[in-house]
């Protein structure tokens, strides 16, 4: 199953083949919009080029989509407050780099404090 990874029908292989005009193609039409609107971005020829010389790619862009050329690359993509690293896999083609940078913590709750619940009033303060 590893080696059998399609994306709509296309294999990796032709999918690297791809130009970013044949790739908007294939995916939905909400990517396939950005990527011809933005097919002279010059995100993606800096990560054409940062790919050949194997350098880092930290970019604040969230709405940048993935293509087959950034597959099992590092991106930096910035939440807000720092850049998150995001090693990009197969299964991430066609969504956008924000996706997977979140901006927001998980809440987690701690314990009730002194009167937050009828139990805790009747608790004394004082030792």
């Amino acid at each position: 199953m590893i080696g059998n990874f399609k994306y709509r029908g296309h294999t990796l292989e032709e999918l690297n083949k791809m130009s970013l005009e044949e790739f908007s193609k294939i995916v939905n039409s909400r990517a396939k919009r950005n990527l011809i609107r933005n097919k002279n971005n010059q995100f993606y020829q800096k990560i054409e080029q940062n790919i050949k010389l194997n350098k880092p790619i930290r970019t604040h862009r969230r709405d940048i989509i993935v293509t087959p050329k950034m597959i099992d690359k590092k991106i930096f993509v910035y939440n807000g407050k720092e850049f998150q690293p995001i090693e990009i896999t197969k299964e991430m083609l066609g969504h956008y780099l924000g996706e997977f940078s979140f901006t927001r913590k998980r809440i987690r709750h701690g314990k009730a404090g002194i009167g937050a619940t009828k139990s805790s009033t009747a608790v004394s303060v004082r030792k």
